[in-house]
């Protein structure tokens, strides 16, 4: 077998399309990167099935609670609940910050969830506010917690777009948003 080898010149020589077709060709099989069809179908059609189930079963659970939860409440281990999940944001914030500083791509995924928490913690901090500190959660919220989420969530999403544009195969005619699974 006599295998041709392409110069540098070739291959600066080659438009888009043909250097995709070439790279398609080279890549290894999907068999040996992906995992099996069924597997695949079978843990979306679960994830998909709870999700759709979750939705639905939701809606009636919040009209439920809307009617029935008392106005105030006295919780048990209210500061245990609040330390905790301060824990968790600082453990995701420790996550981007070190995943960020190595230049790690799954970066994307501690920084989404870091601006989610923040988003959380800005509205809890403002709906259980006593009525004279409600001021003071508003503006922690607005000066500090919803920029920093809008931040991260923002930087994982221009990261994920990136990666997409950035894959050999993208096809340039499709939005970023719009690609689909490769199976």
């Amino acid at each position: 077998m006599t295998i041709a080898k392409l110069s540098d010149q070739e291959i600066g020589a080659m438009s888009d399309e043909e250097r995709r077709a070439l790279i398609r060709r080279l890549q290894p099989p999907p068999e040996r990167v992906l995992p099996r069809p069924e597997v695949v179908r079978a843990h979306r059609r679960v994830r998909l099935a709870l999700m759709v189930g979750g939705c639905l079963g939701l809606i009636p659970w919040m009209v439920y609670l809307g009617f029935s939860l008392p106005a105030d409440y006295h919780a048990r281990n209210w500061s245990l609940a609040w330390i905790g999940f301060d824990v968790v944001l600082v453990l995701m914030m420790a996550a981007t910050a070190y995943l960020g500083w190595k230049r790690r791509v799954v970066l994307l995924l501690p920084a989404f969830g870091t601006g989610l928490l923040l988003l959380v913690d800005a509205w809890f901090d403002i709906v259980t506010a006593d009525a004279g500190d409600v001021w003071i959660s508003l503006g922690t919220a607005l000066i500090g917690e919803i920029p920093l989420a809008a931040l991260q969530i923002s930087g994982a999403i221009m990261l994920l777009r990136f990666l997409i544009l950035a894959h050999p195969l993208n096809d340039p005619d499709v939005s970023p948003f719009r690609t689909r699974l490769p199976f």
